[in-house]
């Protein structure tokens, strides 16, 4: 009996035992305890095959230590999971206050962190706590916030405690108690329990260490109910530790069996270490140390059976393998399993962990599934795990006290009270919580300029403010401090400019392209027009002619193909290939500067110099901000702006008179804010507008402290604002912009064609130009050498601009069309015949001739 609940005792009864030849100790189950017997078993040689669920007990620190039963580590790990799956962030912690106890919530903490979750408040007691203590531990619990206590106890203070919960009704709705396997183990040892320590245990969570069934255990708890009732302990049960007991002593003979049979013998040496002072009776120099301790060590870590407990095998560090814990729910009379938590997947399931064990771990949260809970009340809805504390003073809520733009937020002078939309949308979210929040307004600035919103967040890190509303960006360096509910607005920030009306000129019909793109359209005219008649000339009499007509007809062809009236008609393969391609591009180009010169002459124009941010970086002229604004910040460390170009202007008719001005008399070329603020300016100033698009993406919400349970709710409470059509019915009230909006909120973009949007089609004409003009010129060449063999850039030159001569069919056929013209009837020929004129080849010139 290592008397776990007296540490002194308990270590001079085990010192005492350890005087005789001690091959092998099997316990003790008290982590108190087995700190201390570890040290002996190191300085002993013996091994330590010890219960204790103590996490820090490892073999690193005494390497005689085995742990044949559960490790408080992966215990607690179970809890951190059901904590989490629940979507608890905080809980309470009891724990017994000593090592046991101490290093169980050590564990717990590191679990619950890995898990973004944390103990808001841990509280320990002594094993012989008063009465009074427990109840004064218990209503200090009961004024914390959260309401997901863990009790980490033994069984007898653990009793003793939940019968006192009962008493301050800490066991009714909202509360959830999570006992560690303490409970079970009591549960599982007492067949009869009395009633009224299980009523007070409704509803309550325990873990169990999970023992696989077996025909082995079925036996055993057989045997041992037969022999209990023989001495008349019938109401004694085995629990799972009952199990681990039963494997540690087979796993110890079982190691003593492979030790002999390798030859080994037991034997003993005096330690002259250990001897008693002058005088002394405690009989140090008896205890003596295993010569085949280590050999034993050995064995015992390389056991492995299949017991009543499961598979016995140990890990590298001495831990049992395939750790797993049930998940209890006590209901009524007795234990309801829920869930199994296994360590070779770290996920809860309601698949027992053997039948995982032949499979891959499944590591995905999707997967995750516990059974229906019966919580305290005896209701199936998981609680909340957490309430505002019933001594809780009253929220202190930063709200900036606006001087322009007060339709957002600023302070009612008559009453004092705060109003506006975020105060609207603020109350209407708190409306919809299931539980009263105590709070009050508390003004930020002094009403006569917009106060400086970083300030307002710095607040709540230091504790001065509880939370923060209003129209407070959502800044990524503000999210690293503090949390934002779910934005209640969209934003961005947006360049206001002043604007201008086109007025239509004489020369309107010159705007549709700009001058580029006019000077290259009317080049690839002339291109076009020169490679048709280089293709067209040697083969084709409608390109032939004196230099003067070959030029004209080079001009006429080119330009006529704009209206697609061009009479030439084309020849030759490649040809016929380029004048299509360019029709295709003369196409597209004629209907942009139609739709382009309609928009232009039809719908009134509204221009502004600048085009967007880039066109703010690359000049130095002022640039306008809203005092109290994120976009000075922003300006100058994310675009580069240098701060002097920076102007604070503190209300919408600063914005107006400084854009009126421009930046030449003092004024600004433009203005940086946010929309939601420049779409209520523009409801009343018209000869303003939005440059360009939103350059940033943003929204407002709420700040407040890290961790937060009323962001998460307030968040969630936003959502539902806005699907029920709440937040757009706030927004109309407070935001509602006049005609005056609506004309320039969003403007015609006067920007002319540019030569970029058509880059690609004279991309595509001009290389199917060069590819026809050197399949041309390379099957001139190869006709030029079959004709003559004397190679001369000008006899090449005249050779190709040279008329191709007839082909003999051709000949043939002008030579009866000759015999036997004056006997054709004029009936037999085309109208083309008679129309076209004819043409006589003198000296090289073609002459016109009429019919």
């Amino acid at each position: 009996d290592t008397n776990c609940f007296d540490g002194f005792l308990g270590m001079v009864q085990a010192l005492q035992f350890m005087e005789t030849d001690v091959v092998a100790l099997i316990g003790p189950q008290c982590s108190t305890i087995s700190h201390i017997i570890s040290y002996v078993a190191n300085e002993l040689r013996v091994p330590l095959m010890s219960f204790a669920s103590d996490a820090t007990l490892s073999s690193i620190q005494f390497p005689f230590f085995v742990r044949t039963g559960p490790n408080d580590l992966y215990q607690m790990a179970a809890v951190a999971e059901v904590v989490d799956y629940n979507h608890w962030k905080i809980v309470t912690a009891i724990y017994i206050d000593n090592v046991y106890g101490r290093n169980g919530i050590a564990a717990l903490d590191d679990a619950l962190a890995l898990k973004r979750c944390k103990i808001s408040y841990k509280v320990g007691f002594p094993s012989n706590a008063k009465r009074s203590e427990l109840i004064n531990l218990l209503v200090s619990v009961s004024y914390m916030e959260s309401r997901v206590i863990i009790l980490h106890t033994g069984a007898e203070p653990g009793l003793k405690l939940f019968s006192m919960v009962k008493q301050l009704n800490m066991m009714g709705n909202g509360y959830v108690w999570i006992a560690t396997d303490w409970l079970s183990a009591y549960l599982d040892a007492n067949s009869s329990v009395p009633a009224e320590t299980i009523s007070g245990l409704q509803g309550v969570l325990t873990l169990r260490p999970h023992i696989p069934n077996s025909k082995m255990k079925s036996n055993l708890v057989s045997k041992w109910n037969k022999q209990s009732k023989k001495s008349n302990y019938s109401d004694l049960r085995v629990n799972t530790y009952g199990f681990y007991v039963y494997d540690s002593v087979w796993a110890v003979a079982r190691a003593l069996d492979a030790f002999f049979d390798d030859g080994g013998r037991i034997s003993f040496s005096n330690d002259s270490m250990l001897h008693d002072e002058t005088g002394g009776t405690l009989h140090l120099e008896a205890m003596s140390i295993s010569d085949m301790g280590n050999k034993l060590l050995e064995k015992i870590r390389k056991v492995n059976f299949t017991g009543v407990s499961g598979q016995v095998q140990f890990d590298a560090g001495g831990n049992l393998i395939h750790p797993a814990y049930d998940i209890i729910n006590i209901i009524g009379n007795g234990m309801r399993t829920i869930g199994f938590w296994s360590n070779y997947s770290g996920l809860l399931s309601t698949v027992s962990p053997e039948a995982l064990y032949s499979k891959p771990p499944n590591i995905s949260l999707a997967d995750q599934h516990l059974y229906d809970v019966i919580w305290p009340g005896e209701t199936a809805q998981r609680p909340r795990g957490w309430v505002f504390p019933s001594n809780a003073k009253q929220l202190k809520i930063g709200v900036p006290n606006r001087f322009s733009f007060k339709e957002f937020v600023t302070k009612d002078n008559s009453t004092g009270s705060m109003k506006g939309y975020c105060i609207d949308v603020f109350t209407q979210a708190l409306a919809l919580l299931p539980y009263p929040v105590s709070y009050k307004f508390v003004p930020f600035g002094n009403g006569t300029e917009n106060p400086n919103y970083d300030k307002l967040v710095q607040m709540i890190e230091s504790n001065e403010f509880d939370a923060a509303i209003g129209d407070i960006a959502i800044t990524m360096r503000r999210t690293v401090t503090l949390d934002f509910t779910q934005p209640f607005i969209e934003t961005g920030l947006v360049i206001l400019a002043p604007v201008k009306q086109h007025i239509t000129s004489s020369w309107a019909f010159l705007q549709p392209f700009t001058l580029q793109m006019w000077c290259v359209t009317g080049s690839y005219f002339l291109i076009v027009g020169v490679v048709v008649w280089v293709l067209e000339h040697r083969i084709n009499d409608d390109f032939r002619g004196s230099v003067r007509q070959q030029i004209i007809t080079i001009f006429w062809f080119s330009f006529s193909t704009l209206f697609f009236a061009h009479r030439e008609n084309t020849m030759s393969s490649s040809g016929r290939g380029v004048l299509i391609i360019w029709l295709f591009v003369v196409l597209i180009i004629v209907s942009s500067y139609t739709a382009s010169l309609t928009s232009i002459l039809t719908v009134q124009q509204l221009d502004t110099s600048i085009k967007g941010i880039d066109d703010l970086k690359s000049s130095n002229d002022p640039i306008g901000f809203q005092v109290g604004s994120f976009a000075q910040d922003y300006m100058v460390k994310e675009l580069n702006i240098s701060r002097s170009r920076l102007r604070a202007l503190s209300s919408p008719q600063e914005y107006a008179e400084a854009l009126k001005l421009g930046p030449k008399e003092g004024g600004v070329m433009a203005i940086v804010d946010e929309r939601p603020y420049v779409e209520l300016f523009l409801s009343t100033y018209c000869k303003i507008a939005v440059a360009g698009t939103d350059f940033t993406s943003r929204g407002w919400g709420f700040a407040f402290p890290r961790d937060s349970p009323l962001q998460v709710d307030l968040s969630t409470a936003i959502l539902s604002l806005s699907e029920n059509g709440e937040l757009q019915r706030i927004h109309d009230k407070w935001l509602k912009t006049g005609e005056c909006a609506t004309d320039n909120s969003e403007f015609v973009d006067s920007d002319q064609l540019r030569l970029e949007s058509f880059l690609g089609l004279f991309l595509i004409c001009g290389v199917a130009c060069i590819l026809a003009l050197l399949i041309y010129f390379g099957i001139m060449l190869r006709k030029y050498l079959r004709h003559d063999q004397r190679k001369s850039l000008r006899r090449f030159i005249s050779f190709v601009h040279g008329k191709d001569p007839p082909k003999n069919n051709e000949r043939r056929s002008m030579s009866l069309l000759g015999s036997s013209t004056p006997a054709t009837p004029m009936s037999s020929l085309t109208t083309l015949e008679i129309e076209r004129p004819a043409r006589e080849v003198r000296n090289g010139s073609v002459i016109e001739m009429e019919s």
